[in-house]
Parts: C-alpha cells; structure tokens; sequence
C-alpha cells in the first residue's frame, strides 16, 4: 500500500498541480497582508487614533446604525446584533481581537478562506485524481493490474488526504512567514476567546473562555483540514463517475460557490443546512461567529460533512470496483 500511495503522490507532483497550488497561496498571501495593512491604515486614519477600544467602540456604532435601516432583512439584523455582543464582550473584557501580528493574520485568514479559498484549492488537486487515468488513456492498464481494485482506489484516496495536509500546513506556515513581514512575528501567546453559543438569537456567554492564540490557530486549522476533507471527498466521487477532468472540476467549483451565495441569499430556508457546501465554515463556531442559517452547530456541521463524506466514498468504490474496464 505505501507502494501504491508513493506513486500517486508522484503523478501528482510530475503534473505539478501540487507546485500551481503552492504558488497560488504564495502570490495570494502577500496580496491580502497587505489589503489587509492598508484597512488599518485607513481606519487608522478616519478614526484620527490607533487606540484599538476606540476603533472597536466606533465599529459597535457603527453597526448599531446598521440596524436601524428598514431595508435590512431581519435574518442581517440578528447576525449584526450578535456581532455586536461579541465585540461588546472583547471590549468589556479588555482584549484585543485584532491585535497585529503574523499569527492572528492567519487565524483570520484561516477563518475567511475555510468555505471558498482552500476548497478551491483542494479541488484543483483532487478533480482529477481518478478522471486523469481516462484523459491520459491509462485506465486500462490501471485496472487490469494484478492489484485489487479497492486498492488502488484507496491509494489514490490516503494520498490525496495527504495532499489536503499538505496544502492546510503549507497555507499556515506561508501565511506566517510573509505576512510577519509586516505585521511582526509576535502575538502568540496573546489571549483569544472561544466558546460563544447563540441561544434565541442572543449570544450566551456562560462557556466562554481563553486560550493562546497559537492553539486556536491549531484548532482552526484542525477544522479548515476536516471541512477541506470532506471537499476532497466529494471531488474524489466525482472524479470517479466523470471521465473528463475539466467537467470534474467544473462541477465542483459551480457547487462550492453556489453552496456560498445559498446561504447568503436564502438564510430563512432551513433545508440548506444538510447540503455539504453550506457546513464548511467550521471555524465560525469557534470564533462564535453567528451562522445565517438556523439550526446550525459544530457537532451538526461535523454529522452532515462525514455523513456526505462517506456516502460518496461508498458510491466511488462501489462504481470504481464495478466499471467495466473496456468503458
């Protein structure tokens, strides 16, 4: 089995889908630090002052104004009413939640690229992972090999998993090294709360508690790793039963970003919170984020993401041991 999973991840490489990926997170990194640089200087700016208490109590206002807009769907008022809790909380309590530095860069990176950036990332290695064998016209030989088919069809699984590693560690350490640059290296120790629970639409704080800022960005990591899983998991299904990659990818890129705009534009329909695509922000619930769509937590985001993640295993090796090897 090492044997089989060695050669995937070396066909991965030869294709270079692997080095685009990494590429990508490169370029992309540094164009975010420093939009992200100038928004504080900006704010910096328009407040007159780099007082942090000061931006954030003009950032509650600011949404409190927000509010009294008639035009706002009333689903917008009480994700912003919440928003507003929370950052009345950092602010009662004296903690910064911005606080510059390389590490909290990638915590919000981590946080905002959960549902769209890296899942795209991950598709463009996946999608292609079983459809290629039909592109490049080997998979006949791939299938007629004295191997069980399971087999070689859990190599390519394991090795993508791996891939998925690859590009969540790659993106946090990227993410640290060019954007402490310049925000700084420091930050890691530095206070971050978790444990915010929406209860009737008011933000329960009985659970809430610290920790350092480097094991939330483990934790967050840990969570962009299961949601980039269970994307993998289902490009690895339709790379299965689609024989073209393009197509593959294609359909894969359409459900991700239509699985985004859903939620944006339908959050009073409840049924959205069983589609896979709808489940990836995992982060939110650690952040204490709230979600639009209600009915939604961490343990029912895991359940819906593995239960779609297995169902489309079961449906890749079912097809994949059952093709006919002359189709």
């Amino acid at each position: 089995m090492i044997g089989l999973i060695y050669n995937e991840l070396l066909k991965t490489v030869k294709k270079k889908r692997v080095l685009v990926v990494l590429l990508i997170i490169a370029v992309l990194i540094p164009v975010f630090t420093y939009a992200q640089y100038r928004t504080v200087q900006t704010t910096i700016q328009q407040m007159g002052t780099s007082d942090w208490r000061s931006i954030l109590q003009q950032q509650i206002i600011d949404n409190q104004n927000r509010l009294s807009s008639s035009r706002m769907p009333e689903e917008w008022k009480k994700l912003v009413r919440l928003n507003i809790q929370q950052q009345q909380y950092y602010l009662d309590h004296d903690i910064n939640p911005m606080s510059p530095g390389a590490p909290t860069f990638v915590r919000k990176f981590i946080e905002e690229s959960i549902s769209l950036f890296l899942p795209l990332l991950v598709v463009v290695v996946a999608a292609d992972i079983v459809s290629s064998e039909h592109s490049a016209g080997t998979i006949k030989l791939l299938l007629t090999r004295p191997i069980r088919r399971w087999r070689i069809l859990l190599s390519k699984y394991l090795a993508l998993l791996l891939l998925v590693s690859l590009i969540v560690v790659a993106t946090a350490i990227l993410g640290t090294l060019l954007s402490g640059i310049i925000f700084g290296y420091g930050g890691w120790e530095l206070p971050v709360f978790t444990g915010f629970q929406e209860v009737n639409g008011e933000m329960v704080t009985d659970r809430v508690h610290l920790v350092p800022q480097w094991q939330y960005i483990l934790m967050g990591c840990g969570l962009a790793w299961f949601s980039c899983t269970a994307v993998a998991t289902l490009s690895f299904m339709v790379s299965v039963l689609v024989r073209s990659t393009a197509a593959g990818m294609g359909i894969m890129m359409a459900s991700l970003i239509s699985g985004n705009l859903l939620t944006q534009a339908a959050p009073s329909w409840t049924a959205l919170k069983y589609l896979a695509f709808t489940n990836l922000r995992l982060t939110d619930y650690l952040s204490g984020t709230p979600t639009m769509i209600e009915g939604m937590t961490l343990p029912f985001s895991l359940a819906v993401l593995g239960i779609w993640s297995l169902a489309s295993l079961a449906v890749a090796f079912t097809v994949f041991v059952k093709r006919d090897v002359l189709a």
